[in-house]
């Protein structure tokens, strides 16, 4: 079963960035995953917009609001869902039990924690993110792009 794929800020960043790095490994894979659905939450939609109309990552950076109206447009594209950030990293019963949390992860395990609870997977380039951290995550819940 597919499932559908909450983008991370990377892969996003990624999809609109011609010069990123992973831009046409983003795109091959976003081409054949897209037709299962795929999400945005608010963390990952605002991510990339602080990124890319960020003059400091781009010289020709857009401004955020022409940034957010190329982002409004992309959402509604077909097979978007957008899945609220209904989920706290306070919550005991999301994370388990003496889960080992650093700085650089919680962001990435929130998402993958909304992609558990959406039956979803989470998209990323980032190939650190422990599965074992999150309550009822399995290696169906998470995609690692490959450059």
């Amino acid at each position: 079963m597919r499932r559908v794929a909450l983008l991370d800020v990377n892969v996003l960043v990624a999809l609109f960035d011609a010069d990123h790095v992973h831009h046409d490994a983003a795109h091959n894979w976003f081409a054949s995953a897209r037709e299962h659905g795929w999400a945005t939450t608010p963390i990952t939609e605002n991510g990339a917009i602080r990124i890319l109309a960020n003059p400091a990552y781009h010289a020709a950076a857009l401004t955020a609001s022409t940034t957010r109206e190329h982002l409004a447009a992309f959402t509604r594209t077909a097979g978007h869902v957008f899945w609220p950030g209904d989920a706290s990293l306070l919550d005991p019963d999301l994370l388990t039990p003496h889960a080992t949390l650093t700085h650089r992860l919680v962001t990435d395990v929130y998402l993958l924690a909304l992609a558990v609870r959406y039956e979803g997977c989470l998209a990323t380039f980032d190939t650190s993110i422990p599965l074992s951290v999150v309550h009822g995550a399995t290696t169906t819940h998470l995609v690692t792009l490959t450059g």
